[in-house]
């Protein structure tokens, strides 16, 4: 049995069933997170029934005490309340983060019990457990690598049973039962790397930069929501923004460059998974996801996302969308050096980063302009850079413009930028499933994953200024949406002004709805927002609703599918009509 395995076995706490205190979760974060740069673990408690701020004071009281009996007296408690609840952080060496959740929830577990009035396990008894978890969890050894690799400027990856330090081609990798006493340091070092994160465009963004890199000569890989990836080998896919996605990458010996994504949940569930990164970029921040892990409000999330900055190394930089208010107010508590991109130059952010001489890049007169700090270069017309519809895409201008500066973190060439953008596509080899466009009988088709408001408006706005005879749309939504949700979503469809709308049936993300749920709910909003009844049409699938469309199509027409399953038939069914 593997040691983290034995660990999780090792106490049980009868933490109470109650409606009104409930432990939303108990985590260890094995890398920068929320809380500050350290690993240590954290609880999200909810209390309904009980004030959150007198929940609070006590849960902290509880911490301090069993801390200080642990002889953690120097640990700090770190809280963040938000409403209804609250979430209780401290930091932990690498070798007692198993003990540090069980710590955290054996002071939920004594603060729910002293709330509810009911009898608790003796404190002695609770400390001596968690004793037995340290002692059994210390690893002194493990401890010491990453204290030399940290003093060497060395990244390190963490997970349940093993330690990499170093990056890709100066990597390596041992079990934490078995490591080096010590290691060839002269074979470990980092690799360039980029962090990506934000509501919308991370994975176009993170594909961007590998496409940079791979034009400057260098063996790229990326890790996504859609799979991980080194040079032109696809190790795996799958949904691979968190922790495990950077470990299948940076553990591959053939890597030069690293592009991560990184998404909301990882970074609460664990942390970001690297320390050192030469550069991070924040796309934008809009709803999405709320109401998980405490974060319940946009401000929030901003803060949740803003949080990559931990994870840069000294001379790292993080990389800003200066036309984002969410990101220019979380931008406000990140202690790192900062980078701005705008759609504009009289952004203020763009104006003050040039009168301090930072880096930056704009859009001027229809071409990307990119600053050192010190000179200013036109490094493109967006009219040449396929992937932003001739500018109607302007959100993926956004997304040049980050990249763009998140490549020249790296050490990418100028000429290699300019090449990855002239040729790289909005089609199912560089960029699947964002606006992938097939011609179909002389009508105009596009695919996109877009599933949340903002990234919808976005692409049917760009979508709409495109000359067309009739317009459809596929809209199917999964079912942990709220009705809400999805009403909003239909409304943000609607920017494309649609002619026909094929409300689908996902059956594969019902996710406790009812089978026709969330196709009616679309229905009944395409009805209130004014469309004819007939012209609101049902589908079974993703893929049927597809076909009903590509049968209606004529010449001048455009159709957008926003679709999340049956994506490669769909693309096969489109280039079986071109």
């Amino acid at each position: 049995m593997a040691l983290s395995d034995a660990l999780q076995k090792m106490l049980e706490i009868p933490v109470p069933d109650h409606p009104a205190l409930v432990l939303d979760g108990c985590r260890r974060l094995l890398g920068p997170n929320l809380y500050g740069p350290e690993p240590g673990a954290v609880g999200d408690g909810l209390a309904t029934g009980v004030d959150p701020n007198v929940m609070l004071h006590i849960w902290v009281g509880h911490s301090r005490d069993l801390l200080d009996r642990l002889g953690w007296v120097s640990t700090p408690i770190r809280t963040r309340p938000f409403h209804g609840g609250a979430s209780l952080f401290f930091p932990a060496a690498v070798d007692q983060l198993f003990t540090a959740a069980f710590l955290v929830e054996a002071a939920w577990y004594y603060t729910a019990t002293e709330l509810l009035g009911l009898a608790a396990i003796p404190r002695d008894r609770m400390v001596a457990d968690l004793g037995r978890i340290a002692e059994a969890e210390a690893n002194p050894t493990l401890v010491a690598l990453v204290a030399e690799a940290a003093r060497r400027g060395i990244d390190r990856l963490l997970d349940d049973d093993a330690l990499t330090l170093g990056h890709g081609a100066g990597s390596e990798t041992w079990t934490t039962t078995d490591l080096p006493r010590p290691p060839d340091w002269s074979r470990l070092h980092d690799i360039p790397l980029a962090l990506v994160t934000g509501t919308n465009g991370k994975t176009t963004t993170t594909r961007l930069i590998a496409a940079m890199a791979r034009a400057a000569g260098h063996v790229a890989g990326l890790s996504s929501t859609e799979f991980v990836r080194v040079g032109d080998d696809i190790l795996d896919r799958g949904d691979y923004s968190g922790p495990a996605g950077a470990r299948l990458l940076l553990r591959d010996k053939r890597l030069g460059i690293g592009i991560l994504e990184v998404a909301r949940g990882g970074i609460l569930r664990r942390g970001v998974p690297v320390t050192r990164a030469r550069a991070a970029v924040v796309t934008n921040v809009a709803a999405d996801h709320l109401g998980q892990y405490g974060i319940n409000t946009v401000a929030e999330l901003a803060r949740v996302k803003l949080a990559v900055h931990r994870a840069l190394a000294p001379d790292g930089i993080l990389i800003l969308n200066a036309d984002d208010p969410n990101v220019v107010a979380a931008a406000r508590e990140a202690d790192a050096p900062k980078a701005w991109f705008s759609l504009s130059a009289a952004n203020h952010e763009i104006r003050a980063a040039r009168s301090r001489r930072d880096p930056c890049a704009w859009l001027d007169n229809g071409r990307i302009i990119v600053s050192d700090g010190q000179s200013d270069t036109p490094l493109i017309a967006v009219i040449d850079v396929p992937l932003t519809l001739a500018g109607a895409a302007r959100y993926n201008v956004e997304n040049v413009l980050g990249a763009a500066l998140s490549a020249r973190a790296l050490g990418i060439p100028d000429a290699a930028i300019h090449a990855a953008l002239s040729s790289f596509r909005s089609d199912p080899t560089d960029n699947p499933g964002r606006a992938n466009e097939f011609n179909v009988r002389g009508a105009r088709v596009f695919v996109d994953f877009a599933h949340n408001p903002h990234s919808i408006a976005a692409v049917t706005g760009a979508l709409a200024a495109i000359p067309a005879h009739r317009r459809f749309i596929l809209l199917t939504h999964a079912g942990d949406r709220s009705d809400e949700d999805i009403r909003a979503l239909t409304r943000g469809a609607f920017r494309l002004r649609p002619d026909t709308v094929v409300a689908a049936e996902n059956p594969k993300y019902l996710r406790g709805r009812q089978p026709g749920e969330i196709p009616a709910l679309i229905r009944q909003q395409c009805l209130d927002l004014g469309l004819p009844d007939e012209q609101v049409i049902l589908a079974d699938s993703p893929l049927h609703g597809a076909r009903l469309i590509v049968e209606r199509l004529v010449p001048s027409d455009v159709a957008l599918l926003l679709v999340h399953d049956e994506r490669s038939e769909i693309f096969a069914l489109l280039d079986r009509q071109a």
